[in-house]
């Protein structure tokens, strides 16, 4: 394993997302860009994003115009940027694998102390919440 691949499995986090009633509904994972690639990803706090839902739903993003009550938050803030993503990406290469039923996304937010990533859906589903260490 190289050393990308090193640091993109030990930033890989994941939580279900679950129903008001309980009931798993799909998956939430991201990857912490600015753990994998310093150089690259510092002036914001980056994440590579990936989510499964057994219904579809686009993140809410005011940039492209999306009205959607899910909705990705950093310590209870919207992103600065949401770029979704094709299924083969130039992050692909950091998870074992990729498929159809995933949406990929490339999001940013104002730098933090510290990292709370939540998607949540105020209509149906609970939040899910992935916390990182700031280095």
């Amino acid at each position: 394993m190289d050393k990308t691949k090193e640091l993109s499995a030990s930033s890989l986090q994941s939580s279900k997302i679950v129903s008001q009633n309980g009931d798993v509904r799909g998956i939430f994972s991201a990857i912490y860009l600015n753990e994998v690639y310093p150089e690259t990803f510092n002036e914001h706090e980056y994440f590579f994003i990936f989510i499964y839902l057994k219904e579809a739903k686009e993140l809410h993003s005011v940039e492209d115009g999306i009205e959607s009550s899910l909705k990705l938050t950093l310590n209870s803030k919207l992103p600065v940027k949401i770029k979704k993503l094709p299924k083969e990406n130039q992050f692909s290469h950091l998870i074992d694998t990729t498929n159809n039923w995933n949406t990929y996304y490339l999001v940013a937010f104002e730098t933090a102390d510290k990292i709370n990533l939540s998607l949540s859906d105020e209509k149906s589903l609970s939040a899910a919440i992935l916390k990182y260490k700031k280095e």
